[in-house]
């Protein structure tokens, strides 16, 4: 099927083809979905449960603080060890799932083309998934902390954030520097959301769209560790992504944070653009 102008009907409005509330119930309803809020919401508990197991992580390297070093100090301190474990990779597998199944899934089960032929308008239906996926990455990004956050203040009360560079934040001013670490955190994953909902335009096959997001991030981050790079690493959103580490002193500094969104952003427009482009011209056939 290509791209043709839908004929004017009466009552027809291409603004009210595929409802985000419709998109996102049936997305909500994925099983995938819930196996990644399960997922999430588990992993706090292996936390505390390791934590338990294995003693004081500040134990084991007196001389060294770090967050994970003072992961049982509060528990914003434990919300904050949950982010740092978790968002080079974990945080990566939801964000690609959502927005990489989004039109190669409905291309897999051959019903894309009677998507179009409702009619809904390619740029719509391009819209409205992306934005549905995005709504539920963001839900998964911030799941992680709040539920960290919730566990760790019952296991290690509620308490000062210790800075790993020493000192601490106020509890209700810790709750602000995380809300800013989850923003930065969701920010980052643009590039990987993006790569996803690109891939998901250019091919039939979802997990080649998610295994391909995801693997070219892994790529990306480990272009990142060859430091004969140099400045060119820069260029890299891998490079950036834990620029929220700068949240977590007495004084925030915003200009890492800054730049790493500059990259995401840069990244994530120019592969939406992408996207949109090429799914406008693709003869849809499932």
């Amino acid at each position: 099927m290509t791209a043709t102008t839908p004929a004017a009907a009466p009552g027809y409005r291409a603004r009210r083809t595929l409802p985000l509330r419709v998109e996102a119930r049936r997305q909500l309803r994925r099983r995938r979905t819930l196996v990644i809020a399960a997922v999430l919401v588990l992993l706090p508990f292996v936390l505390v449960t390791a934590f338990a197991i294995g003693g004081d992580p500040g134990t084991r390297n007196p001389g060294r603080v770090n967050l994970m070093a003072t992961a049982t100090a509060s528990g914003a301190n434990f919300a904050a060890t949950a982010l740092f474990v978790s968002a080079g990779f974990l945080l990566v597998v939801p964000v690609a799932l959502f927005c990489g199944d989004t039109v190669a899934s409905e291309a897999s089960w051959a019903s894309l083309r009677y998507l179009l032929a409702a009619p809904v308008p390619r740029a719509r239906l391009l819209l409205s998934k992306l934005t549905v996926a995005l709504v539920f990455s963001a839900a998964a990004i911030v799941l992680l902390p709040l539920v960290a956050l919730a566990v760790g203040t019952a296991a290690y009360g509620w308490g000062p954030l210790q800075l790993p560079t020493g000192g601490a934040l106020a509890p209700g001013d810790a709750v602000l520097r995380l809300a800013v670490v989850t923003g930065y955190v969701f920010v980052s994953q643009l590039v990987t959301a993006a790569l996803a909902f690109w891939l998901s335009t250019v091919t039939d096959a979802p997990l080649g769209a998610v295994g391909g997001a995801v693997g070219l991030t892994i790529v990306g981050n480990v272009l990142d560790q060859v430091t004969a790079l140099g400045g060119l690493r820069a260029v890299l959103p891998a490079h950036w992504q834990y620029s929220w580490a700068d949240a977590l002193q007495p004084r925030m500094e915003w200009a890492g944070m800054i730049q790493g969104s500059s990259v995401s952003v840069s990244y994530a427009l120019v592969l939406t653009a992408l996207a949109f482009r090429g799914f406008a011209r693709k003869d849809v056939v499932s």
